[in-house]
């Protein structure tokens, strides 16, 4: 950060994300003396003073006053107006931190990171999974994944009446994914269904990458419950992990030479019980070992964490943790997935 000593971040769009975004921003003012939150602005003018008055700062009039109040700006919009407003604040000398997906399209994208090239502005993307202490307490003990289940569904919400099911829930794991795979997708095939709303409500896609990883990922905002469920087969170490994304919940199973001793024979009996569950699978291992770790999850704010990251980011000019480049690629994915459905279903009714 160059231009002021306090670096000034407004919220635009102050619907349910928008807001938790703004009372996340007034804790961190609160917490850091450089950090203030500078305003909200959103096209509900009754809203936006709601939220101003609850949370003790001052309704901007327009994009023109976000940008000349403002060093950065937390873009929490629907997706359609996503390109309009980043292009506009990016063209204003701000950073900017966009929700997930970064935009519609991926040509929109790509003039997002154009600008933010020429303009030296940072652009985070709001891929919240990254922060995930679940997610990151697994990474460094699983290895290299080759394949890949995830899971995530949701009941349906009026929130996101204009993105499909792969936009709103899916692009979430097809981020996880092409992070931790980090190889190009060589083929895709999907399919998906439409019952609540005029967008796809179901979809199941197979992403095959060149390295010879697999991954399968569904998502479904038509259920009852809640779920976010991920698991990693790998190599190097040769390991299995499943992981609970909602309730924080992670155990990894891996082949070694020798087991980590526990720290008390109680432990040690519960991790016995634990492995026999897969049957005889030690016998099968002969020498080796199936050690099993399940490692504490902390209590943290994800997306307290993921704002906390994009200001160092704009303080240190370090790279954004999910970059717009890494926010372009999991759209790119995600379409790719939608053509698949749509040419299925084309062919389903011919």
């Amino acid at each position: 950060m160059t231009e002021k000593t306090v670096l000034n971040i407004a919220v635009v769009g102050v619907g349910k994300l928008g807001e938790f975004h703004t009372k996340l921003l007034r804790e961190i003012s609160k917490e850091q003396t450089d950090i203030s939150l500078s305003g909200v602005f959103d096209l509900n003018e009754t809203h936006a003073k709601e939220i101003s008055n609850k949370y003790n700062t001052r309704v901007l009039s327009s994009l023109e006053e976000v940008a000349n109040q403002s060093n950065a700006a937390i873009i929490a919009t629907t997706t359609s107006s996503h390109h309009q407003i980043a292009k506009f604040l990016l063209e204003h000398n701000l950073h900017v931190f966009i929700e997930k997906p970064i935009t519609r399209t991926v040509s929109e994208a790509d003039e997002l990171i154009d600008i933010a090239t020429k303009q030296n502005r940072l652009i985070q993307v709001g891929h919240i999974e990254r922060f995930n202490p679940a997610i990151q307490a697994i990474e460094s003990e699983i290895g290299t994944p080759i394949f890949i289940t995830a899971e995530r569904l949701s009941g349906f919400s009026k929130r996101v009446t204009d993105v499909s099911v792969i936009l709103d829930l899916m692009i979430h794991d097809i981020d996880l994914v092409l992070s931790l795979v980090k190889a190009p997708v060589k083929s895709i095939s999907a399919s998906g269904i439409s019952v609540f709303s005029d967008e796809l409500d179901m979809a199941n896609a197979r992403l095959e990458f060149d390295n010879g990883a697999v991954a399968n990922v569904s998502a479904s905002r038509i259920s009852r419950k809640k779920e976010r469920k991920i698991r990693f087969f790998c190599n190097h170490p040769k390991s299995y992990a499943s992981l609970d994304l909602t309730v924080g919940k992670a155990e990894v199973f891996r082949i070694v030479d020798e087991p980590m001793k526990t720290q008390s024979s109680l432990k040690e009996f519960a991790t016995e019980k634990i492995i026999a569950l897969f049957g005889d699978i030690q016998d099968a291992l002969g020498e080796k070992k199936l050690e099993f770790l399940s490692p504490d999850i902390p209590k943290i704010n994800a997306l307290k964490c993921e704002l906390e990251s994009f200001i160092k980011s704009i303080q240190t000019g370090t790279p954004a943790v999910v970059s717009a480049q890494e926010g372009r690629q999991a759209l790119d994915v995600a379409i790719q997935i939608t053509e698949k459905i749509k040419e299925s279903q084309a062919l389903f009714k011919a």
